[in-house]
């Protein structure tokens, strides 16, 4: 695998449409851009302060929406290049994160938030690369 930067995360703002009874909360069209091919999609409950952290995706490409609560995201590459990400309500976009790309993440909001991915293949552990919390050093201490 070549090396990929953490400036190939593509964030996309969306559009929050406001509906009488509950607002549509679009996440993402195969005519988007990021958009690579469709695998699967799940959702991930990340409670206020838990770390899910770290993995890296070796083929998927990776599309995360927080269209609950709120979620801190850090990326690092393997030229020790890190980025930082918070999205949800507050800053509803979508991350596309390429394959090769080291991350982990935390929520931000209690009871929980609630993490979207959209990935453009079936999950499939044999491409998945996992790391200790504590292999890679951050303080996770967010900034507002």
């Amino acid at each position: 695998m070549g090396a990929i930067s953490v400036d190939k995360i593509l964030v996309t703002p969306l559009r929050q449409i406001a509906v009488a009874g509950g607002d549509v909360m679009h996440a993402i069209k195969s005519t988007d851009p990021g958009f690579v091919d469709f695998g699967e999609a799940y959702f991930s409950k990340i409670k206020l302060g838990a770390i899910k952290a770290w993995k890296r995706h070796l083929l998927m490409t990776l599309n995360f929406v927080v269209p609950v609560g709120a979620v801190q995201f850090v990326f690092f590459d393997v030229q020790g290049e890190q980025r930082e990400e918070v999205i949800g309500l507050d800053r509803y976009v979508r991350l596309t994160i390429p394959p090769g790309i080291w991350f982990g993440f935390r929520g931000l909001v209690a009871p929980y938030s609630l993490l979207m991915n959209v990935a453009d293949i079936p999950h499939d552990p044999a491409e998945i690369e996992h790391k200790k919390v504590d292999e890679y050093i951050f303080q996770w201490e967010h900034k507002q």
